[in-house]
């Protein structure tokens, strides 16, 4: 099985996720030395890393000193588990395809940060979250799966965080199950996965 290489900044609750699903995690890696999901991965016996984007002058300089740190785990996928740092182009094409991330919106809507404020005042019905592969456009990578959950009258941002994260903490180990069985192939700019499990590409707030 491919073994992951995870990247953090906080509390880890899509690492939990990982983790507990069974997957492979070969290192999890924070820009934030007291990020709560260091904690978890160390109770776990995951091996950790610190790289703190404050101590680099230029983020090209992070960059290349993050790279460094993940390439001593020799992973197979490097995912983005709330990893709160926009990435160089030349560090995205450096794990170009093998370079995952997840974001709680139902992309392509609502790139960038406070999906949920914005969801909310624009009246949509229906929010979610999304597992893509990331490509230098923010936000904009091939779309593995997705999940969707609806939004309810009387919503509040943080219920409808809420409800979204259980549905990321679903998907996102699913995708990754997907691409260490060598499931997943881009045509195009288009995910398709193989197999019988291929329909859940979307999912749904049950």
């Amino acid at each position: 099985m491919k073994s992951i290489v995870i990247l953090i900044s906080g509390r880890g609750s899509n690492l939990r996720a990982i983790v507990e699903s069974g997957l492979q995690v070969g290192a999890v890696i924070s820009n934030v030395a007291d990020a709560a999901g260091l904690d978890f991965a160390r109770a776990r016996g995951i091996a950790t890393e610190v790289v703190e984007h404050r101590a680099f002058l230029s983020r090209e300089a992070f960059d290349a000193e993050l790279a460094a740190a993940i390439e001593r785990h020799a992973p197979g996928i490097v995912t983005l588990a709330g990893f709160m740092r926009i990435l160089t182009d030349g560090f995205v094409r450096r794990y170009e395809g093998r370079l995952i991330n997840i974001h709680p919106s139902l992309l392509p809507a609502y790139p960038g940060l406070y999906t949920h404020r914005r969801a909310l005042e624009d009246g949509v019905k229906i929010h979610g979250c999304t597992v893509h592969f990331v490509t230098p456009r923010l936000d904009h990578g091939p779309i593995i799966v997705q999940a969707a959950v609806p939004v309810l009258p009387g919503d509040t941002e943080e219920a409808l965080a809420a409800r979204v994260l259980r549905q990321e903490h679903r998907i996102y180990p699913l995708a990754l199950r997907w691409f260490t069985e060598d499931r997943l192939v881009i045509e195009n700019g288009i995910v398709r996965v193989m197999g019988q499990d291929a329909s859940q590409s979307i999912l749904s707030d049950q």
